[in-house]
């Protein structure tokens, strides 16, 4: 089992984060030995080069606030953070749609489309990196 530090994500999603705002909120999670920093994906670079040679992970968000995106621009936004360099990724559903039951949003086809754009991803820096 784990220690409870490792089920941690220490998250800073303010709009008004700074640069200080991220550094502090590394720092913290570099001390803490925390699972992941959660931080908005303009932040990505930043969040990677202070947490280098750690095993704190980089979280983002994706759709995030509303989870109101199309799935081609949820799509788009995990590919782009992926490129910058994001571990993990947490997606913000549309709340109205499960809402009104409309189960069929979620028929897990944004998840998987995303999915599919990391592994095709990792898979050609892999062959790349050979």
């Amino acid at each position: 089992m784990q220690t409870l530090n490792k089920y941690i994500d220490h998250t800073n999603l303010k709009p008004s984060a700074t640069r200080a705002d991220i550094e502090k909120l590394c720092t913290e999670a570099r001390a803490w030995d925390f699972a992941s920093v959660c931080v908005n994906p303009c932040d990505i670079p930043l969040a990677k080069e202070l947490l280098a040679g750690t095993d704190v992970m980089t979280c983002t968000v994706i759709g995030f606030p509303l989870g109101q995106n199309t799935t081609a621009v949820k799509v788009a936004e995990t590919e782009d953070a992926y490129a910058l360099g994001c571990d993990e990724f947490d997606m913000v559903i549309n709340v109205g749609k499960l809402k009104d039951g409309d189960l069929d949003a979620f028929d897990d086809e944004q998840i998987k489309k995303m999915k599919e754009e990391v592994e095709e991803k990792r898979e050609f820096m892999a062959w790349r990196n050979t």
